[in-house]
Formats: structure tokens, C-alpha cells, sequence
């Protein structure tokens, strides 16, 4: 029985993608979704910088491009936009640079919302890619387990800050629980699936871990780009109190760095263990920057960050 058959096509869907000169994998992507035994309704792209958008891709029948200029793209305010757009009963938020690694993936998420009373979100299994590295590939394994959650208000102890996590790579959300608890804010330079996340828990809703959802996205990063990735991190904890305050973030990190550790010195991995320090070390100092940024002169900030743009329009 497909998915359509069991929901028979009550829930309607939608599939937004913020795009930034998409390659030619995007096609692939494209193409998957269209393969889906829960089709979607439509595709949303919203494409920033028209002249990188390729025309062939127009030739999906359920694709929809809205094109912006890099100067008005915001992470929260361009998926505030697109949600705007769409009146489906489910938005699947993805981006680009991640393919569906079954036919199920949207069925999958479909049915961790509408099984869960009360989950506002459902956010897939990100599984490595072919080139990911080792580290990396345990660092996935850690973040998206084989186990599927369901996490609430009242996981705070248990879970921590991961209570909230939630990942816009590949994740649904219900339209109806969206629009109550204020969807994805203005403004965000980074983050914007987890505040808008927390913001459903705080307000009595669920968010689900769908672990058989599943896409293929992993990223090499240098330690340089930790620093800056973990720079924005630690910016859009402190510009959103309301949600990360009281909730630290560190202890995650330190859990992960040790059995990161353990998992190389059981795998006779040892060599990797300086790549490990220095990348762990790049990333706590971006983060540890990024929560005070208010107290860094701009040319320091510009420097740090990842997002220049953010910054030019603050």
C-alpha cells in the first residue's frame, strides 16, 4: 500500500526550497521528489539570483519559481515568504543540496505529523554522502540516530537543547500548528527551523524525529568554516533569548567531542584525533564569539561570520 493509498490524498503538501545557484544536482532533486509515492501538490523554489536559475528545470509540471534579489534572501524572512504562498495542509521545507534517499521520504513525514497529536514539526534522517568524510560520517550517526522521538516541553531535562533541534534540510510542518505559534521569524541569520521549533514546544506542541525519512546531506567543513558556521550559531542564540536561554548548548557539544573521541580510539582511527581537537576547537570559538557578538567592533563581526549580507542590511 503506497502512502497515498493510506492517507487517501487528505493532507495535501507542499515541497519550499530556498535555492542559491543551484548545480546540476538540482535537477536530481527535482526529479525525486516528482517520484515520490506521496506526490506533492506543488514545488515552491525561491531562487536567489535569477541569473543562475536554469529554465529546463521550469519543464516539472508541479514546479513553481519565485526569483528575489541576494539582498532581500533572509533564512527566516525568505521561509516566512514562501509559507505565505502556500496553503497545503503539510510545508515540507528542504534544501538543495539534499535528495531524498527513497520514494517514501514525504509519505514518511506526512506520517510522523499526522500520527503524532500535537506535533507541530518532523524533521527527516540525514544520512552521509558517498564523499563524506570519516569524522563527519559519525557526527551524522550522532546527530540523526536509527531511532525515531517524539520530543515535547516536557523532554527538557532529557534532552536539553536538542529538544529543539529540528532541521530544515528535510522537514515538514503542520500549516494549521505554523500559523498559531507565528512561523519562522523575520529575521534570523541562522537557526530559523530551531527557533521556529522551540516556539511550538514552548507553546504545548511536539516536534517528531522521523528517522525513516531519510535524505542524503553531509558537508567536508574545514575548521575555518566551523568557526564561521558556529559564529552565526552563537549569533542567533543571543538575538533570541526567548527560546535559548536557560537551555545551554554546551554540554551537547562536549558529549559529542567525547564520544567522538572514543569512537576513533575504538576504531583504531588515531590520527584523526588532532583533526578532531581542532575542529571541535574552531567550533566552540565561533560559537563562544557568536553569543557575544554585541560586544565585537563590525569589522570583527564581519570578519567572523558567514552571512556578510545579514550584516549589511542590519
Amino acid at each position: 500500500m503506497t502512502h497515498k493509498e493510506k492517507y487517501n490524498d487528505t493532507a495535501t503538501v507542499d515541497v519550499i526550497i530556498p535555492a542559491y545557484r543551484p548545480g546540476r544536482e538540482f535537477g536530481e532533486l527535482l526529479h525525486r521528489l516528482e517520484e515520490q509515492e506521496y506526490r506533492p501538490r506543488r514545488i515552491l523554489v525561491m531562487n536567489t539570483g535569477e541569473q543562475y536559475w536554469n529554465r529546463e528545470w521550469e519543464k516539472c509540471p508541479i514546479l513553481e519559481v519565485h526569483h528575489l534579489e541576494q539582498k532581500d534572501f533572509d533564512h527566516g524572512g525568505t521561509r516566512r515568504r514562501a509559507a505565505e504562498l502556500s496553503n497545503a495542509d503539510i510545508m515540507i521545507f528542504m534544501t538543495q543540496d539534499a535528495l531524498p534517499a527513497d520514494r517514501k521520504v514525504i509519505g514518511n513525514l506526512v506520517c510522523a505529523v499526522s500520527e503524532n497529536p500535537g506535533a507541530g514539526a518532523a524533521y527527516a534522517r540525514q544520512l552521509p554522502r558517498a564523499d563524506c568524510r570519516f569524522l563527519e560520517r559519525y557526527t551524522r550517526s550522532f546527530n540523526y540516530p536509527e531511532q525515531s522521538s517524539v520530543k515535547s516541553l516536557a523532554d527538557i531535562d532529557k534532552y536539553g537543547i536538542k529538544t529543539y533541534f529540528c532541521s530544515n534540510v528535510c522537514a515538514a510542518y503542520d500549516k494549521g500548528i505554523y500559523q498559531k505559534t507565528g512561523g519562522f521569524t523575520e529575521r534570523a541569520i541562522f537557526n530559523e527551523d530551531m527557533i521556529c521549533a522551540g516556539t511550538m514546544i514552548q507553546k504545548g506542541y511536539s516536534v517528531v524525529y522521523a528517522a525513516d525519512a531519510r535524505v542524503y546531506h553531509s558537508h567536508n567543513y574545514s575548521g575555518r568554516q566551523q568557526f564561521h558556521r558556529n559564529f552565526d550559531l552563537g549569533v542567533s542564540q543571543a538575538e533570541h533569548p526567548e527560546i535559548f536561554e536557560g537551555v545551554p548548548s554546551e554540554g551537547e557539544g562536549i558529549r559529542l567531542v567525547k564520544r567522538s573521541l572514543g569512537y576513533l580510539i575504538r576504531t583504531g582511527h588515531f590520527w584523526l584525533i588532532p583533526q578532531l581537537i581542532w575542529q571541535s576547537g574552531m567550533k566552540y570559538a565561533g560559537y563562544f564569539l557568536g553569543k557575544r557578538y554585541r560586544k565585537l567592533p563590525r569589522k570583527v563581526v564581519l570578519a567572523c561570520t558567514m552571512s556578510p549580507y545579514y550584516w549589511n542590511r542590519k
